[in-house]
Protein backbone atom coordinates (compact mmCIF):
# COMPACT_ATOMS: atom_id res chain seq x y z
CA UNK A 1 0.00 0.00 0.00
CA UNK A 2 1.23 3.58 -0.87
CA UNK A 3 0.92 6.23 1.40
CA UNK A 4 1.63 10.11 0.90
CA UNK A 5 4.35 10.69 3.96
CA UNK A 6 4.22 14.31 2.88
CA UNK A 7 1.87 16.08 0.87
CA UNK A 8 3.71 19.36 0.01
CA UNK A 9 4.36 19.13 -3.84
CA UNK A 10 8.05 20.00 -4.67
CA UNK A 11 8.93 21.18 -7.85
CA UNK A 12 11.78 18.89 -8.06
CA UNK A 13 11.82 16.44 -4.85
CA UNK A 14 15.17 14.71 -4.86
CA UNK A 15 18.00 13.71 -2.95
CA UNK A 16 15.64 11.93 0.40
CA UNK A 17 18.38 10.79 2.79
CA UNK A 18 17.56 8.84 6.20
CA UNK A 19 19.88 10.57 9.44
CA UNK A 20 20.39 7.31 11.41
CA UNK A 21 20.90 9.22 14.74
CA UNK A 22 17.48 11.23 13.95
CA UNK A 23 15.64 8.66 13.14
CA UNK A 24 14.50 11.34 10.35
CA UNK A 25 13.89 11.75 6.66
CA UNK A 26 15.28 14.71 4.92
CA UNK A 27 15.07 15.72 1.33
CA UNK A 28 15.19 18.48 -1.51
CA UNK A 29 13.37 20.69 -3.84
CA UNK A 30 16.14 21.31 -5.97
CA UNK A 31 14.51 24.26 -7.85
CA UNK A 32 13.09 26.00 -5.25
CA UNK A 33 16.52 25.98 -3.28
CA UNK A 34 15.10 23.97 0.47
CA UNK A 35 15.85 21.22 2.48
CA UNK A 36 12.91 19.72 3.62
CA UNK A 37 11.89 17.68 6.69
CA UNK A 38 8.64 16.20 8.23
CA UNK A 39 8.52 19.00 10.42
CA UNK A 40 11.20 22.15 9.18
CA UNK A 41 12.18 23.38 5.74
CA UNK A 42 15.20 24.96 5.51
CA UNK A 43 15.65 28.25 2.52
CA UNK A 44 19.50 28.27 0.71
CA UNK A 45 20.44 31.23 -1.78
CA UNK A 46 20.99 28.24 -4.50
CA UNK A 47 20.09 24.86 -5.45
CA UNK A 48 20.96 22.15 -3.73
CA UNK A 49 20.68 18.48 -4.25
CA UNK A 50 21.42 15.76 -2.45
CA UNK A 51 23.38 14.96 1.50
CA UNK A 52 25.42 12.85 3.75
CA UNK A 53 24.92 12.21 7.13
CA UNK A 54 27.90 13.43 9.39
CA UNK A 55 26.90 13.59 12.84
CA UNK A 56 23.56 13.91 14.81
CA UNK A 57 23.27 17.53 13.98
CA UNK A 58 25.60 18.14 10.53
CA UNK A 59 25.22 16.85 6.99
CA UNK A 60 27.35 17.62 4.43
CA UNK A 61 24.83 18.99 1.57
CA UNK A 62 26.01 19.65 -2.12
CA UNK A 63 24.32 23.17 -3.81
CA UNK A 64 24.95 24.33 -6.97
CA UNK A 65 28.60 25.61 -6.12
CA UNK A 66 30.16 23.69 -3.04
CA UNK A 67 29.67 21.46 -0.73
CA UNK A 68 29.13 22.56 2.87
CA UNK A 69 28.87 21.28 6.27
CA UNK A 70 25.14 22.11 7.37
CA UNK A 71 24.16 22.16 11.39
CA UNK A 72 20.38 21.26 11.57
CA UNK A 73 19.59 22.86 14.84
CA UNK A 74 21.89 26.32 14.74
CA UNK A 75 21.29 26.67 10.88
CA UNK A 76 24.88 27.40 10.32
CA UNK A 77 26.72 26.68 7.11
CA UNK A 78 30.40 25.88 6.67
CA UNK A 79 31.83 25.67 3.18
CA UNK A 80 33.98 22.15 2.92
CA UNK A 81 34.95 22.97 -0.92
CA UNK A 82 33.98 24.87 -4.53
CA UNK A 83 31.56 22.21 -7.07
CA UNK A 84 32.27 23.92 -9.92
CA UNK A 85 31.95 27.18 -8.61
CA UNK A 86 33.55 28.84 -11.79
CA UNK A 87 30.53 26.99 -13.77
CA UNK A 88 27.33 29.25 -14.14
CA UNK A 89 25.90 26.51 -16.71
CA UNK A 90 25.64 23.76 -14.02
CA UNK A 91 24.64 22.65 -10.56
CA UNK A 92 24.60 19.68 -8.10
CA UNK A 93 22.19 17.09 -8.74
CA UNK A 94 21.93 13.11 -7.38
CA UNK A 95 24.60 12.20 -4.20
CA UNK A 96 25.14 9.74 -1.90
CA UNK A 97 28.25 8.71 0.91
CA UNK A 98 29.60 5.29 -0.36
CA UNK A 99 30.71 3.01 2.61
CA UNK A 100 34.42 4.21 3.07
CA UNK A 101 33.64 7.22 3.99
CA UNK A 102 33.39 9.36 0.88
CA UNK A 103 30.73 11.54 -0.97
CA UNK A 104 30.19 11.07 -4.81
CA UNK A 105 28.27 13.76 -6.20
CA UNK A 106 27.03 14.57 -9.86
CA UNK A 107 26.82 17.75 -11.24
CA UNK A 108 24.62 18.78 -14.74
CA UNK A 109 23.72 21.86 -16.54
CA UNK A 110 20.66 23.76 -15.14
CA UNK A 111 19.08 23.11 -18.45
CA UNK A 112 20.63 19.72 -18.80
CA UNK A 113 22.84 21.03 -21.62
CA UNK A 114 24.43 17.87 -23.16
CA UNK A 115 27.71 16.31 -21.84
CA UNK A 116 28.09 19.37 -19.23
CA UNK A 117 28.29 17.77 -15.73
CA UNK A 118 30.67 15.40 -14.22
CA UNK A 119 30.58 12.63 -11.33
CA UNK A 120 32.79 13.63 -8.42
CA UNK A 121 34.23 11.95 -5.34
CA UNK A 122 34.79 13.90 -1.89
CA UNK A 123 37.02 11.95 0.01
CA UNK A 124 39.02 13.26 3.39
CA UNK A 125 39.58 16.70 2.53
CA UNK A 126 40.14 15.92 -1.01
CA UNK A 127 37.36 16.34 -4.32
CA UNK A 128 38.29 14.40 -7.39
CA UNK A 129 36.34 14.16 -10.85
CA UNK A 130 35.67 10.33 -11.48
CA UNK A 131 33.62 10.77 -14.78
CA UNK A 132 33.37 13.74 -17.35
CA UNK A 133 30.70 14.37 -20.27
CA UNK A 134 27.70 13.21 -18.17
CA UNK A 135 24.34 14.83 -19.03
CA UNK A 136 21.44 14.00 -16.23
CA UNK A 137 23.89 11.92 -13.32
CA UNK A 138 21.39 9.90 -11.51
CA UNK A 139 21.53 6.29 -9.83
CA UNK A 140 24.69 6.24 -7.23
CA UNK A 141 24.67 3.88 -5.11
CA UNK A 142 26.32 1.51 -3.68
CA UNK A 143 26.61 -2.85 -2.90
CA UNK A 144 26.76 -3.63 0.39
CA UNK A 145 29.94 -5.75 -0.36
CA UNK A 146 31.91 -2.07 -0.85
CA UNK A 147 32.91 -3.22 -3.61
CA UNK A 148 30.59 -2.13 -6.50
CA UNK A 149 28.78 1.30 -7.23
CA UNK A 150 26.47 2.25 -9.34
CA UNK A 151 25.56 5.30 -11.34
CA UNK A 152 23.65 6.27 -14.94
CA UNK A 153 23.66 8.92 -17.51
CA UNK A 154 19.48 9.27 -17.65
CA UNK A 155 19.40 10.04 -21.18
CA UNK A 156 21.42 7.26 -22.16
CA UNK A 157 19.13 4.78 -20.65
CA UNK A 158 21.62 2.41 -19.02
CA UNK A 159 22.73 1.81 -15.22
CA UNK A 160 26.38 0.96 -14.95
CA UNK A 161 28.69 -0.29 -12.99
CA UNK A 162 32.00 0.03 -11.82
CA UNK A 163 34.29 -1.92 -9.37
CA UNK A 164 35.63 0.03 -6.09
CA UNK A 165 39.13 -0.59 -3.95
CA UNK A 166 39.56 -0.84 -0.70
CA UNK A 167 39.26 2.85 -0.16
CA UNK A 168 36.52 3.48 -2.40
CA UNK A 169 37.64 4.62 -5.84
CA UNK A 170 37.09 3.21 -8.88
CA UNK A 171 39.37 0.59 -10.11
CA UNK A 172 37.45 -0.88 -13.53
CA UNK A 173 35.86 0.57 -16.56
CA UNK A 174 32.27 0.83 -16.16
CA UNK A 175 30.01 -1.66 -17.43
CA UNK A 176 26.47 -2.06 -18.60
CA UNK A 177 24.32 -3.55 -15.63
CA UNK A 178 20.78 -2.65 -16.73
CA UNK A 179 20.03 -2.05 -20.38
CA UNK A 180 16.45 0.21 -20.72
CA UNK A 181 16.91 1.27 -24.15
CA UNK A 182 14.80 -0.82 -25.86
CA UNK A 183 11.66 0.46 -23.29
CA UNK A 184 10.41 3.76 -22.22
CA UNK A 185 11.92 4.37 -18.80
CA UNK A 186 14.55 6.68 -17.72
CA UNK A 187 16.55 5.55 -14.31
CA UNK A 188 16.72 8.34 -12.15
CA UNK A 189 17.95 8.31 -8.57
CA UNK A 190 18.93 4.68 -7.00
CA UNK A 191 19.10 2.82 -3.57
CA UNK A 192 20.59 -0.47 -2.63
CA UNK A 193 19.21 -2.62 -0.21
CA UNK A 194 20.72 -5.13 2.27
CA UNK A 195 20.92 -7.69 -0.20
CA UNK A 196 22.56 -5.84 -2.64
CA UNK A 197 18.99 -5.16 -4.86
CA UNK A 198 19.10 -1.94 -6.60
CA UNK A 199 15.65 0.07 -6.35
CA UNK A 200 15.36 2.80 -9.18
CA UNK A 201 12.78 5.39 -9.46
CA UNK A 202 11.89 6.05 -13.06
CA UNK A 203 11.15 9.42 -14.23
CA UNK A 204 8.09 9.59 -16.08
CA UNK A 205 7.09 6.09 -15.33
CA UNK A 206 4.93 6.29 -11.91
CA UNK A 207 7.02 3.17 -10.62
CA UNK A 208 9.64 2.28 -8.44
CA UNK A 209 11.95 -0.77 -10.41
CA UNK A 210 13.83 -3.47 -8.10
CA UNK A 211 16.50 -5.37 -9.99
CA UNK A 212 19.03 -7.65 -8.82
CA UNK A 213 22.38 -7.41 -8.65
CA UNK A 214 22.37 -9.11 -11.50
CA UNK A 215 21.14 -6.60 -13.39
CA UNK A 216 17.34 -8.66 -13.39
CA UNK A 217 14.05 -7.20 -12.94
CA UNK A 218 12.50 -8.43 -10.00
CA UNK A 219 9.49 -6.35 -8.57
CA UNK A 220 8.27 -3.22 -9.43
CA UNK A 221 5.84 -0.67 -6.98
CA UNK A 222 3.82 1.61 -9.14
CA UNK A 223 3.32 4.92 -7.64
CA UNK A 224 0.88 7.80 -8.09
CA UNK A 225 3.46 10.83 -9.17
CA UNK A 226 4.81 10.28 -13.04
CA UNK A 227 8.01 11.19 -12.10
CA UNK A 228 9.48 9.48 -9.38
CA UNK A 229 12.82 10.97 -8.88
CA UNK A 230 14.80 8.83 -6.11
CA UNK A 231 14.09 6.13 -3.27
CA UNK A 232 15.40 5.63 0.39
CA UNK A 233 15.03 3.35 2.91
CA UNK A 234 14.61 3.96 7.02
CA UNK A 235 17.68 2.43 7.89
CA UNK A 236 17.37 -1.61 7.63
CA UNK A 237 13.64 -1.64 8.16
CA UNK A 238 11.49 -2.16 5.32
CA UNK A 239 9.76 1.18 5.04
CA UNK A 240 11.02 2.93 1.60
CA UNK A 241 10.28 6.60 0.88
CA UNK A 242 10.11 8.03 -2.82
CA UNK A 243 10.38 12.07 -3.81
CA UNK A 244 8.89 12.93 -6.86
CA UNK A 245 8.10 15.92 -8.85
CA UNK A 246 6.21 18.45 -10.90
CA UNK A 247 8.76 19.63 -13.11
CA UNK A 248 7.83 18.20 -16.76
CA UNK A 249 4.44 18.10 -16.47
CA UNK A 250 2.22 20.43 -18.04
CA UNK A 251 -0.81 21.98 -16.37
CA UNK A 252 -3.31 19.48 -17.88
CA UNK A 253 -1.02 16.63 -16.47
CA UNK A 254 -0.34 17.81 -13.05
CA UNK A 255 -2.53 15.95 -10.46
CA UNK A 256 -2.64 16.32 -6.45
CA UNK A 257 -0.04 13.70 -6.16
CA UNK A 258 2.85 15.50 -8.33
CA UNK A 259 5.85 16.22 -6.74
CA UNK A 260 4.46 15.02 -3.33
CA UNK A 261 6.97 12.56 -1.18
CA UNK A 262 5.43 8.58 -0.63
CA UNK A 263 6.30 5.91 1.92
CA UNK A 264 5.29 2.25 1.12
CA UNK A 265 6.40 -0.77 3.11
CA UNK A 266 8.24 -4.20 0.76
CA UNK A 267 9.08 -7.54 1.94
CA UNK A 268 13.25 -6.54 1.58
CA UNK A 269 15.06 -4.65 4.13
CA UNK A 270 17.51 -1.83 3.77
CA UNK A 271 20.98 -0.22 4.70
CA UNK A 272 22.01 2.22 6.94
CA UNK A 273 23.22 5.29 5.26
CA UNK A 274 27.15 5.85 5.57
CA UNK A 275 28.36 8.42 7.59
CA UNK A 276 30.33 10.85 5.64
CA UNK A 277 34.04 11.28 7.02
CA UNK A 278 35.41 15.03 6.82
CA UNK A 279 39.33 15.47 7.30
CA UNK A 280 39.73 16.02 10.59
CA UNK A 281 36.48 14.01 11.96
CA UNK A 282 38.45 10.42 11.11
Amino acid sequence: MISVFDSRPCSLGEGPLWHPMRHELFWFDITACRLLSKSRVWQFEEYVSAAGWISQDQILIASESQLFKFDLVEEIQTKVCDLESDNPVTRSNDGRADPQGGFWIGTMGKNAEVNSGSIYRYYRGELKQLFANITIPNAICFAPDRKTAYYTDTPTQKILAVDLDEEGWPISEARLLIDLTQTSKNPDGAVVDATGNIWNAQWGAARLACYSPQGLLLKTVDLPAAHTTCPAFAGNSNRLFCTSATEGRTNQELTPADGQTFETQVSEIGQFEHQVILEGNL
